[in-house]
């Protein structure tokens, strides 16, 4: 069998067909069978007095692979000055593993909080994916040439669970644009408000009843912010839970960066 093949490739003819599909670029289905089958079978292989190659591809000992494309070397050196920026930015270089007696735990996109108090469990948890916000309006200094454009802040909404034995009271809540929101009234300053609220035996299901915070007597709407309040749910926490939001929400970023520079750089 190599015999055949060795005669075959070394033929005028064979010949001939391989120079003219090196020059011309155009492909043979039949030569290149030939040529694999005696690379298979370690024949050293015919090569062409002149031979092509793509800008695009580089070869050492046999061994070809892709370059860079320009869109990509540009992403990459971009992404490098960027993630310095954006570090250098960073308020809070680790995330805190405690809140206000709450233990904080990270899990991808998702934040909780817990902490035991009594004879109930209090769990607030939240999700830090498109929750910047970055719809707010700059603040101008008239004194100043330059405006003040603030910083982004990460905004989620969050849920609060108390859970008593098997029985949990759950509220939905969500930072408010102004002063006063869902039920709440206009005089007070909260910066969150309730959205829903909802009590379950066991396990929540979609078949559990819950009521908007919007449509609930206004009264009763105060007396909840302020049961939230004594279980520590307050506007200061609020603030905080702001800006550990916003800590993560930024180191996540950050990490996105440097995953996407690591896999448009490697080939």
């Amino acid at each position: 069998m190599n015999g055949i093949i060795r005669k075959i490739l070394c033929s005028p003819v064979i010949k001939n067909l391989y120079t003219a599909t090196s020059t011309t670029g155009i492909a043979s289905n039949q030569l290149r069978t030939l040529w694999n089958d005696s690379r298979r079978i370690q024949i050293t292989p015919i090569t062409s007095t002149k031979l092509f190659k793509h800008p695009s591809v580089s070869c050492n000992f046999g061994y070809c692979r892709h370059s860079h494309t320009k869109a990509e070397k540009e992403l990459v050196e971009f992404l490098a000055e960027e993630i310095i920026a954006e570090k250098n930015a960073q308020k809070l270089k680790t995330i805190p593993t405690q809140l206000d007696g709450f233990k904080v735990s990270l899990d991808g996109a998702d934040v909780n909080l817990e902490k035991k108090q009594d004879n109930e469990t209090i769990r607030i948890s939240f999700n830090i994916n498109h929750t910047v916000d970055s719809d707010s309006e700059p603040d101008v200094e008239m004194t100043s040439d330059t405006p003040d454009i603030g910083d982004m802040k990460s905004k989620p909404s969050f849920t609060v669970d108390i859970v008593r034995e098997n029985q949990t009271l759950g509220f939905t809540c969500s930072f408010n644009n102004e002063p006063g929101a869902s039920g709440a009234n206009e005089s007070y300053n909260d910066i969150f408000g309730i959205d829903e609220i909802t009590l379950y035996t066991g396990e929540h299901s979609d078949k559990v009843y819950a009521v908007a915070g919007e449509i609930i007597d206004g009264y009763l709407y105060d007396l909840l912010m302020n049961y939230l309040e004594e279980k520590g749910i307050s506007n200061e926490f609020a603030e905080k839970l702001i800006d550990l939001s916003t800590s993560y929400e930024h180191t996540a970023y950050v990490s996105l960066l440097e995953g996407l520079s690591k896999f448009t750089s490697r080939k």
